[in-house]
């Protein structure tokens, strides 16, 4: 009865599932307190107190019927409005509500941007490591997936492998900065570099090359740095956005993309992409939570404390004798693996109740993803089972 398309889909479902599973099989062993989960990216710092008044005041000051009835595919035009302006005073640009689709999240809005521009068989690049559903994504609408090897040494994207890569059925490029798994901001030099190698292609191919830039880590920034804006360096860049970083709503849905003026045939994909959204079955991002994000559209949570808990934990890994590159941004450490093969190295994490990512689920073995968006306590708790891991592996 099960499609093709989704048998591997639910091998690797299972996988994920038995990660959940062994959590709770040692919480129940152990006591949870005793059992250190680094393996899912969920928010740890709650919303800021705006969101939840925010709920309450659109429930008690807008009209039910306007509030919970239907509206442009696109989203509420106020909403649109309030988050084009947002971004102009924040970047310099010039988005107007022409520009700005409100999505069910960022998931959604990739998938409404490849369903618009993918035709069978194009093929659309990531650079590794990247994560993982976007090669779901473009296969739902029968792309193929082009993965660049990565860089090790600064997980910036490899552009040398990358120009080598682009062919005349590259239709799509999709970025993740600040990135998951590694916390690396992409450099405004890297993204000048990236933009000039894809104007020469889009010249030698006489076609357009569509960067999608995936940003839901975007306000998660530490020690100063900056995340460039995307749409200043190519002008087909299409941004996908969600708060459920920004704001610690990821069970909330509700995220955007920007679609410039600049980009070629700029109207006409936007509303393919209006299109899109309603024949995806998403049909417009929730009514609530848009109203609300009009009223919250410049709050943003404590970095701070995910700021406290990266010191914590890298220097912590590094006192052990673990090697990992400072992550700028998001809310992972994406740590070498002492042993050859990183699954074996979750396997003896396990042991001392430590759950962690294998790099492999990246596209780049070798390394574990460790998700410090956890409680401050609990990266405390964890360290002495971490010093005993590096024993093991006769570390520092």
């Amino acid at each position: 009865m099960v499609s093709k398309k989704m048998e591997p889909l639910l091998q690797n479902n299972s996988a994920i599932r038995m990660m959940f599973e062994e959590g709770n099989r040692l919480a129940a062993k152990y006591g949870r307190e005793n059992v250190f989960d680094f393996s899912l990216g969920n928010p740890s710092v709650p919303s800021p107190a705006c969101v939840n008044q925010a709920i309450r005041d659109v429930l008690d000051e807008e009209d039910s019927l306007f509030v919970h009835g239907y509206m442009s595919n696109a989203g509420y035009e106020d909403v649109r409005e309030a988050v084009a302006e947002s971004l102009n005073r924040r970047y310099g640009t010039n988005f107007g509500v022409g520009n700005v689709l409100m999505t069910v999240g960022a998931a959604s809005g990739l998938n409404v941007i490849l369903k618009t521009i993918l035709d069978p068989e194009d093929e659309v690049i990531v650079f590794a490591p990247y994560f993982v559903e976007y090669g779901s994504y473009v296969r739902n609408y029968d792309g193929k997936l082009v993965v660049i090897a990565p860089d090790t040494e600064t997980f910036q994207p490899n552009l040398e492998e990358f120009e080598k890569a682009i062919t005349p059925r590259t239709k799509a490029v999709i970025i993740n900065t600040p990135n998951n798994p590694t916390g690396v901001i992409y450099s405004a030099d890297t993204l000048r570099a990236l933009a000039a190698i894809l104007e020469k292609k889009q010249q030698e191919y006489g076609g357009s090359i569509v960067l999608i830039s995936d940003e839901p880590y975007r306000e998660l920034c530490y020690d100063g740095a900056v995340v460039p804006f995307v749409t200043k360096f190519y002008r087909n860049t299409v941004i996908c956005y969600s708060y459920s970083k920004s704001l610690s709503l990821p069970g909330e849905r509700i995220g955007y993309l920007v679609i410039p003026d600049e980009m070629d045939d700029s109207r006409q994909v936007f509303q393919a992409a209006t299109i899109s959204n309603r024949v995806l079955g998403c049909v417009n991002a929730p009514s609530l939570m848009q109203r609300v994000i009009k009223r919250c559209v410049d709050a943003e949570v404590d970095v701070a404390a995910y700021d406290r808990n990266r010191n914590l934990l890298y220097n912590g890994l590094l006192e052990c004798g673990f090697s990992c590159i400072k992550p700028e941004g998001a809310f992972y450490l994406f740590v070498k693996s002492p042993a050859e093969d990183e699954k074996e190295f979750c396997e003896v994490c396990k042991q001392y109740n430590v759950l962690v990512v294998p790099g492999s689920s990246f596209a780049c073995p070798g390394y574990v993803r460790i998700a410090y968006c956890v409680s401050y306590e609990q990266i405390e708790r964890s360290l002495p089972a971490f010093r005993k891991i590096a024993a093991h592996y006769h570390l520092g």
